[in-house]
């Protein structure tokens, strides 16, 4: 199939994920609702080609902003949501949670960032205007209820003892990831120096002064930080995550990968970081996978623990080609085609074990995925629609 005729198809599954609002549901048949993470990742891929759907989305979370502490929805001002699901009988399948559901880390630095890269392209001022009492209290919400010690960092800690233990994009009931909390995750810190430097810009440009100088003083001082104590120097890679007593989770995974598209990553350490995510424990022949295969609770199938997330590779994808290494960003879209080629389509996760693709989203007896989901989707429609001009090595 030709690229004009696989990005047509693409597209097609994507408008089925539109919701009558204009945003994208995260997927289908489950999950076909709104997120806030998975619905504004999918538009940002997608911005380029219809900036609508950002508008759509940045609208519809807006309007579902936290105003009020609630500990059984996770709600707190400023904070962006989770999920919401708007009829009976979805919501009954969670009785312990309270809709909208706010258990996400990084669905408010991602409202921000998406923000900023929507003005940018478009230069719709008059959202931004409609936006601007929405995007200050993210950015507060980042400084205060996400930063309950003070360090810089945005962490969390579930409220509802049975609402999502982890809540960055690995999230689940349990703690599968072995971390303490309250957790800071090594990505959601990027994330949240790109929000603050799309704040400041934002600010800027309704001539905002004090609140860019301080929302960019905050970004230097977490990048500084982080790249204080996430490093770990004797593997040059950086660590999973913080727990609760600040001490380093040091597993080797995919997420220090996105710290690339956010911009944090000093020079001398951009070559050490690719060259590790591309070592035969993460890298396979159709894309990087969550976990390393080094680790001791590694599993090919595990839902977090070992599988391929393309949305997940659409970030070190962007993020090889931000900082030059072109060559390497082209090895990420090319094992997402030979994913798509060997499945037939592009779903929600898939598992390679022994360098055969396993597709989970027939059925597994431990692991389900998606068979059309949103960000996966816009992942390959926005591989195929950039020009693939060539970058330094």
């Amino acid at each position: 199939m030709d690229r004009e005729a696989l990005r047509a198809r693409i597209w097609k599954d994507l408008d089925s994920l539109r919701a009558p609002e204009g945003y994208l549901k995260a997927g289908a048949p489950r999950y076909s609702t709104l997120f806030g993470r998975d619905s504004l990742i999918a538009s940002w891929q997608l911005l380029s080609y219809d900036p609508s759907i950002a508008a759509a989305t940045l609208r519809v979370l807006a309007s579902y902003q936290g105003r009020r502490v609630n500990r059984r929805s996770e709600e707190q001002p400023g904070k962006i949501l989770h999920e919401h699901r708007f009829d009976r009988e979805s919501r009954s399948e969670l009785p312990d949670w309270k809709f909208p559901y706010y258990g996400s880390v990084d669905s408010t630095p991602l409202f921000l960032i998406v923000a900023q890269k929507y003005v940018e392209a478009t230069g719709d001022r008059d959202l931004l205007d409609a936006l601007w009492p929405s995007l200050v209290a993210a950015d507060r919400w980042m400084s205060t209820y996400a930063d309950a010690d003070g360090d810089g960092y945005v962490e969390y800690e579930r409220k509802n003892p049975r609402g999502l233990f982890h809540q960055g994009w690995k999230d689940g009931s349990d703690d599968h990831l072995g971390i303490n909390p309250p957790v800071a995750l090594v990505e959601v810190q990027g994330y949240t120096v790109a929000a603050k430097r799309a704040f400041g810009d934002l600010a800027s440009r309704r001539g905002e002064e004090r609140l860019a100088g301080d929302a960019r003083e905050a970004a230097s001082r977490i990048e500084s930080a982080l790249n204080r104590d996430f490093w770990m120097a004797d593997g040059r890679y950086y660590a999973l995550a913080l727990d609760g007593k600040k001490r380093v989770r040091r597993a080797i995974t995919s997420n220090p990968g996105h710290l690339l598209l956010a911009g944090v990553v000093p020079e001398d350490r951009v070559a050490h970081l690719a060259r590790r995510l591309f070592r035969d424990d993460l890298w396979t022949p159709f894309g990087v996978r969550t976990h390393s295969s080094s680790e001791p609770d590694f599993d090919p199938l595990g839902y977090h623990m070992g599988t391929v997330w393309p949305h997940d590779n659409w970030f070190l994808w962007r993020g090889l080609r931000a900082v030059g290494r072109g060559g390497d960003a082209r090895k990420v879209r090319d094992a997402m085609l030979r994913a798509y080629e060997a499945l037939g389509k592009i779903p929600e996760l898939y598992a390679v074990v022994d360098g055969e693709i396993v597709d989970l989203s027939r059925g597994h007896s431990t692991t389900r995925a998606n068979p059309l989901q949103a960000w996966s989707l816009g992942t390959l429609f926005d591989m195929l629609s950039t020009d693939d001009t060539p970058a330094s090595p």
